[in-house]
């Protein structure tokens, strides 16, 4: 909805905690990991376009994501874990994008996904940009997470699948939480997944009191 004709201009989302996120230059104090987990577990991978009941949301997919960097990279630290599972953390309010899709809006789109990743990062004491390794780790999750995803649940045969993600070598379907979840749910799993990692990791999951942007 837009806002009405002759509003100030606003760059910034009203989240649930409070607080104001400001999308164009947002702010590390500004971001919760509530807000993130509510936002996540209600955004669609695929644009909904999976079978049933439930959507399979960005958050199941983080979920998933983290599961199978786990498996793959075992010497991982909480914090690498971490940064598996948030990899999506700027779609809690820009939603995902398909990337076909995000190929066509170009740069704008990327730049500003860029800078709320980094904004998440420092938030949880993590580096604002990853070393290209755990990237490069933690894309091959994502891309292993996707190929599934595709063949089970959004119509894709394997041939298909494999020429955009890639054949997942070495993993198998067992042991994959693949099943769309009701939004509580998945919602819970992610903020105890977190709490589970940011309790063994260098991460800060609290800003004190009286910071960042509440008004």
């Amino acid at each position: 909805m837009a806002d009405r004709r002759g509003a100030p201009p606003r760059a910034w989302q009203r989240m649930l905690s409070g607080r104001r996120l400001d999308l164009l230059d947002p702010s590390p104090l500004d971001v919760e990991i509530t807000d993130i987990a509510h936002g996540l577990a209600r955004v669609a991978r695929w644009n909904g376009q999976t079978s049933g009941e439930h959507a399979f949301s960005v958050a199941q997919h983080s979920l998933l994501v983290e599961h199978i960097f786990r498996i793959a990279e075992p010497g991982a630290s909480p914090a690498d874990l971490l940064a598996a599972l948030l990899h999506d953390a700027p779609e809690y309010v820009i939603g995902d994008m398909i990337s076909p899709f995000k190929a066509a809006v170009g740069g704008g789109y990327r730049t500003v996904e860029r800078r709320l990743q980094q904004s998440v990062h420092v938030r949880f004491g993590l580096p604002a940009t990853l070393p290209d390794a755990l990237k490069k780790a933690i894309k091959r999750a994502d891309q292993i997470a996707a190929w599934f995803e595709a063949t089970e649940l959004a119509g894709f045969g394997e041939a298909e699948a494999e020429r955009y993600f890639g054949r997942p070598r070495g993993f198998s379907r067992d042991g994959l939480d693949l099943t769309p979840r009701p939004t509580a749910s998945v919602q819970a799993d992610f903020l105890s997944r977190f709490g589970a990692l940011a309790a063994g990791g260098p991460v800060r999951p609290d800003v004190p009191a009286g910071r960042g942007t509440t008004g």
